[in-house]
């Protein structure tokens, strides 16, 4: 499900005097690659990180913060309770396509767009190169663009920036480290788990 984020002017670019701040909770789960820090507002999950450590967690917890204008609450229920099931059955590996309501709040313009065709476009056990995604947005030429916006990527695994890579059949970068985007692409069949 996608749900269409308020516009830049709004609590995305940080609350300002008279307007509602967003409402976020927050909550860090464990995950076959690490414990994940995830947010969400009434509008959707908003933020996705990887290796939420304290010191991570702490740093998401201040940008959420300044960027949607409220206080983070700490809480695994209610926003939460169904992007924490849906992810807990992905890691199991379920191929269940993690349909979730989102909110795009903390992307924009041509990242926006990509981020958008990455995840209704590209489906669970599938990739698609930098230069095919460019071409999908109607941009043939902006393959490092599209690298760009997959490391702004707020809503990794979700938005699935970890089925993006290189034409010759490399992986390519990725934010959550190169491990990590290749579990990632076991899990889901994409390469063969290791032997040992």
């Amino acid at each position: 499900m996608d749900i269409e984020a308020v516009p830049e002017t709004g609590s995305a670019a940080g609350a300002a005097d008279g307007e509602r701040a967003v409402p976020v909770e927050w909550a860090v789960v464990g995950s076959a690659v690490g414990p994940l820090f995830l947010a969400a507002t009434r509008r959707g999950l908003v933020r996705v990180e990887f290796h939420a450590d304290a010191v991570r967690r702490e740093r998401m917890l201040d940008r959420l913060g300044a960027r949607l204008g409220a206080e983070p609450v700490e809480r695994a229920s209610g926003l939460l309770a169904e992007p924490i099931r849906r992810l807990e059955r992905y890691f199991t590996g379920a191929p269940d396509a993690l349909d979730l309501p989102l909110d795009w709040s903390l992307t924009s313009g041509f990242n926006r767009q990509v981020l958008r065709e990455l995840a209704t476009g590209v489906p669970y056990g599938t990739v698609v190169g930098y230069g095919e995604l460019a071409r999908r947005v109607g941009q043939p030429g902006a393959a490092q663009a599209v690298g760009a916006a997959m490391g702004s990527n707020p809503l990794p695994v979700v938005v699935p920036c970890h089925r993006v890579v290189e034409s010759d059949g490399g992986l390519g970068g990725f934010g959550g480290g190169l491990e990590t985007k290749r579990r990632l692409l076991e899990l889901e069949g994409v390469l063969p788990a290791p032997l040992f």
